[in-house]
């Protein structure tokens, strides 16, 4: 079998650039939902933000434990919109104003799991 080292001296490069550019799927910015689109804040944060706020938001994983927080409204709002460089993404243009109350809401009614 004879190979063509032309094509497979390519593959490196291919490759690399592949995974320059792969993201993480909570990470991954998704076309913006309209204001009155329901939010399923539940699903949300097991889907999106429970990578890195483990058991809803109950618990500390990559990121901070989000229940109990001492962080104020606009500080948890800033942080969605804007994100942390290198620790957590931006979703300003993720979600509207109105679904981030609705996911700080969810934060401030957290509570443990009862059991």
């Amino acid at each position: 079998m004879k190979l063509n080292y032309g094509v497979m001296s390519l593959v490196p490069t291919v490759l690399a650039a592949s995974l320059g550019c792969a993201t993480p799927a909570h990470a991954q910015s998704a076309a913006a939902a309209p204001d009155n689109a329901p939010l399923d804040v539940h699903q949300l944060f097991a889907t999106t933000c429970g990578w890195c706020h483990s058991d809803g938001g109950r618990a500390a994983g990559k990121g901070p434990q989000l229940m109990d927080t001492k962080r104020d409204d606009e500080f948890i709002r800033n942080r969605i919109k804007n994100g942390k460089p290198g620790a957590m993404p931006a979703f300003g243009t993720m979600f509207s104003d109105a679904q981030i109350d609705t996911i700080i809401r969810y934060i401030r009614e957290l509570k443990p799991h009862e059991g």
